[in-house]
């Protein structure tokens, strides 16, 4: 389901529950479209996030953390100036469209009152979240710039007079009379989602085509169906992910029409759970993409030289075979000179390593007959030599794929807040420039922190570096070490030498969700005491070899996570 009307109203009431009254404490600007709100209201601390985002954009609590940039964009700064300390009156979504209005007010720098209105439009690519002086009108500044140029209805700028979105002629469905709906469902000919669209405001195409499913269903009881559905919506509310084969769906409450043999269904206690649930890997990883662009193209360049290069050199080593007979070739050249004819593409010598056989031997018709047994002898010795680096050179080589998997594979399941921690890791090997000036050098950053269920303390690194900083220097020659077998992943430390099964399976979860293969059944994970593993010299970051392991096989879930600690 899109975040249509229907979703938007819901969305408001749950918000009103929650936030109406409560005081700003904090307000970031983690990315660039989206601003969180830390409110304080009816006892606890509220994450209030509001995102322009043109595939993602919402409004929602949340819990789930962000990393901040060390420069406050200019938005930021002004949302702070203005609404820092400030209490939020109240909550409105104008008619059943995707618009808010959060209405704050505050004491100015004289002691006056002032209202402000903080308006997010939630409308596609169109998205935006902007700050309005409610007394003039005026917008004070917002988080995407619109001129004249590019929409002559409305300037988005800052000291603009707030004109708001196009308003829709159509019905409310929350509001219109049951005689106004009645004569709407009466007079639509054929009865279809796409016409429900246009008549009722704020209806996505999943609900309009579940309204539809349920209609048709009963269609003399039209107005009936109608209310069920939306009495449904408002008093029996049980947020559902809806999860198939081939699509995921969020929806206030199941919706029949989306359901088929291949759907699983979860209902969360809360729309902004379950919009947690379903945006947090897919806003993520597209947060990932944006940020870590550079590091991901960087690294899948270096793989894919390293990849061509493995090549030529195994080329190299199937070449290198052939080497003695390049050598055979220039010694019939040289033994039979006065046979080879000057200007020949080819002569046929008897080949006495081979009971006297004719051989055919290519000649290069622009040499002599010496020239070219002395070409031969070249590229017989250019081989001999080359064989005795290319084993070393392909090992090293393998080695450095093998490193550039596993960055690829930190990067795959990284999260916004670890990309710097690779960043830093890619640094220190080479592959990227320190483009920051720092006055003093930053603590390097630690690996996470779990407590498994019977409080034993699990350590998981989220770069190389970490991996073996925990493995090598951090861990106890007792302690357990797990990692994914033959899959790149994190390195995991049981503080224990004698951890009881629960907390073994935990640490295995753990190290099959930070790996490649976080989203597969039945990983293999490794596992055995520190005092087994050991680094190679001059071996990459993050690799170790290790003996005496056991392995166990489990599936990664999200829900592991709960044993972070902080």
């Amino acid at each position: 389901m899109s975040f249509d009307g229907v979703f938007t109203h819901l969305m408001v009431k749950e918000l009103q529950n929650q936030l109406t009254s409560g005081r700003v404490n904090k307000i970031h600007q983690p990315y660039e479209n989206e601003v969180v709100f830390v409110i304080r209201a009816q006892g606890k601390n509220h994450k209030l996030l509001l995102s322009a985002h043109p595939t993602y954009a919402r409004v929602q609590c949340t819990t789930i953390a962000y990393s901040n940039p060390e420069t406050p964009p200019n938005f930021l700064m002004m949302l702070r100036k203005y609404l820092e300390g400030a209490i939020l009156e109240s909550i409105e979504q104008i008619d059943n469209d995707r618009v808010i209005h959060f209405h704050f007010t505050r004491r100015d720098e004289l002691g006056d009152l002032q209202s402000l209105v903080l308006i997010v439009e939630l409308m596609g690519r169109h998205s935006t979240i902007l700050l309005m002086n409610k007394t003039s009108g005026k917008i004070v500044d917002t988080i995407k710039h619109i001129g004249h140029s590019q929409n002559t209805y409305r300037t988005l700028l800052p000291g603009a007079t707030y004109i708001a979105p196009p308003k829709q002629t159509t019905l409310n469905p929350f509001t219109a009379s049951r005689t106004k709906i009645f004569e709407e469902l009466s007079t639509i000919d054929p009865l279809t989602a796409k016409e429900l669209q246009q008549r009722f405001q704020g209806l996505g195409r999943d609900t309009a085509e579940e309204l539809i499913a349920r209609i048709n269903a009963n269609p003399n009881e039209k107005l009936l169906q109608w209310e069920a559905f939306f009495t449904e919506l408002t008093q029996e509310l049980a947020p559902s992910y809806l999860q198939s084969e081939k699509k995921e769906y969020f929806t206030p409450i199941p919706y029949p029409s989306l359901i088929d043999a291949t759907t699983t269904v979860t209902h969360y206690q809360s729309l902004s759970e379950l919009l947690d649930a379903f945006y947090h890997d897919k806003a993520e990883r597209d947060r990932v993409k944006q940020q870590g662009g550079e590091l991901l193209k960087k690294i899948e360049n270096e793989l894919k030289r390293n990849q061509l290069k493995l090549k030529k050199r195994q080329q190299t080593l199937i070449d290198s075979e052939n080497a003695e007979e390049f050598r055979q070739k220039g010694e019939l050249l040289t033994t039979f000179m006065n046979q080879v004819p000057r200007g020949a593409a080819s002569v046929d010598l008897e080949n006495y390593y081979d009971e006297n056989r004719l051989l055919t031997i290519k000649l290069d018709p622009a040499l002599s007959p010496n020239q070219n047994a002395q070409k031969y002898f070249q590229r017989y010795q250019k081989l001999k030599n080359a064989v005795k680096l290319v084993h070393q050179q392909i090992a090293e080589t393998k080695e450095e794929i093998a490193y550039l998997e596993s960055v690829l594979a930190q990067l795959e399941i990284a999260s916004p807040m670890d990309l710097a921690v690779i960043r830093e890791e890619l640094i220190a090997q080479g592959y990227v420039k320190n483009r920051t000036k720092q006055r003093k050098k930053a603590a390097p950053s630690q690996p996470e922190r779990f407590l498994s269920s019977d409080g034993t303390e699990i350590f998981v690194g989220k770069n190389n570096l970490q991996n073996d900083q925990l493995t090598l220097k951090t861990a106890r020659k007792s302690d357990i070490w797990l990692h994914t077998k033959n899959i790149p992943g994190s390195h995991v430390i049981i503080r224990s030498d004698d951890p009881s099964e629960t907390t073994l399976m935990e640490a295995a979860e753990l190290a099959a969700y930070f790996s490649k293969y976080r989203q597969s059944a039945q990983v293999p994970v490794d596992y055995v005491q520190v005092k087994h593993i050991r680094k190679p010299n001059g071996a990459k970051p993050g690799f170790v070899i290790y003996e005496n392991q056991k392995t166990l096989f489990v599936t990664p879930d999200e829900g592991i996570l709960r044993l972070k600690q902080s």
